[in-house]
């Protein structure tokens, strides 16, 4: 049997950490704030909503993808748990670019 590692979960929230409303996303999972770029360890697979950590996975880092986007390296504020993902295609651009530079 087949195990689905993806559940689409393109919800809007307001974020935990700048207060701001954030939408949906539209075309895949919304999983971070496109304006301070944070999100919040909930997942276990993309989308499951089953990890019990909830601490702020904050935005250490970015680098370019072979795609012409960039990728987020984030570490929980709360258990240490590094994990990447997609940038959006709203995130703020300026951001991305100072956090190439980061650590």
């Amino acid at each position: 049997m087949e195990v689905k590692r993806f559940t689409k979960k393109d919800e809007g929230f307001v974020c935990e950490h700048c207060g701001r409303e954030v939408s949906p996303l539209g075309y895949t999972s919304r999983d971070h704030c496109p304006f301070c770029l944070s999100s919040k360890h909930v997942d276990v697979l993309p989308g499951d909503r089953a990890n019990p950590c909830r601490g702020r996975l904050a935005p250490v880092q970015s680098f370019p993808n072979a795609k012409g986007g960039f990728v987020i390296a984030y570490r929980c504020e709360k258990c240490g748990k590094e994990h990447r993902n997609v940038a959006a295609k709203d995130d703020d651009t300026d951001l991305l670019i100072r956090l190439t530079v980061a650590e």
